[in-house]
């Protein structure tokens, strides 16, 4: 992932995961997304995705997102729930690196 794509992938975390203090809706599509993640990422014996896996899977969706040409312009379109979700995922009490 470019420098300048790794910045803005934090940013919309940031921001994100700060607005999901005040929007339940927000807090519950990011749930949602994070059962997705979760089954999609599972770490070793099924359980919870470890950091590398979900940083691997945070790269790869970002850039895939930006090759067809998203961009962040709404904090409720699937995208930007989904990169939220991974930051926030990546902000719980993670899992060990293998």
């Amino acid at each position: 992932m470019s420098e300048e794509l790794g910045l803005l992938v934090r940013d919309i975390g940031d921001a994100g995961v700060e607005e999901m203090a005040g929007s339940p809706a927000l807090a519950a599509a990011v749930d949602q997304h994070a059962a997705a993640v979760r089954d999609a990422v599972a770490g070793p014996d099924g359980g919870r995705p470890e950091t590398d896996a979900l940083m691997d899977y945070l790269h790869s969706f970002a850039e895939d997102a930006f090759r067809r040409g998203w961009w962040p312009d709404s904090t409720h379109d699937w995208e930007f729930v989904r990169i939220v979700t991974v930051c926030w995922m990546l902000r719980q009490d993670p899992s060990p690196s293998s």
